[in-house]
């Protein structure tokens, strides 16, 4: 299908179609490098990223889902078990009976904390080994990387 896409588009769209492929594979290599960051810590890539979407506010768990791509079942079951070591709180949605919301615990917000340090540690590790005018592009790409995803 992508090829039917590619021959039915004018030259500037196979342009932004070829940027397109090269942001995609650029973002899941930085998925492996963010999933490689703390390999040792006792949270996976997934417990992570529902700890950091729950560190702002409680959130449903079909958002939790939508969110991490799979589906409620699924997220229910890693919520559970983020529940049972303690790190979060499911509650009933007081606007939706049929809804559940997942919070952080206090020990939930200092074991996501903790990981985000370590990760960030090791980060900055690697941002060091670049120069300071590949450090500002990566910095001035941030902004626009944060428009697309507030976007999607």
């Amino acid at each position: 299908m992508l090829g039917y896409l590619t021959m039915s588009l004018p030259p500037t769209d196979k342009q932004l179609l070829a940027l397109a492929q090269s942001f995609r594979t650029t973002l899941r290599h930085a998925v492996y490098l963010s999933r490689s960051m703390d390999s040792d810590g006792e949270l996976t890539t997934m417990q992570m990223s529902t700890l950091s979407m729950a560190a702002d506010e409680p959130l449903r768990v079909s958002r939790v889902a939508a969110n991490l791509g799979i589906r409620v079942p699924s997220a229910t079951e890693q919520i559970i078990k983020l529940e049972q070591a303690g790190l979060v709180l499911r509650q009933p949605d007081p606007t939706d009976s049929r809804a559940v919301l997942v919070q952080l615990t206090e020990t939930g917000r200092e074991a996501w904390e903790a990981a985000g340090r370590r990760r960030n540690e090791r980060v900055a590790a690697l941002l060091e080994q670049l120069d300071d005018d590949d450090r500002a592009t990566l910095a001035a790409a941030l902004p626009i990387i944060e428009k697309l995803n507030h976007t999607a």
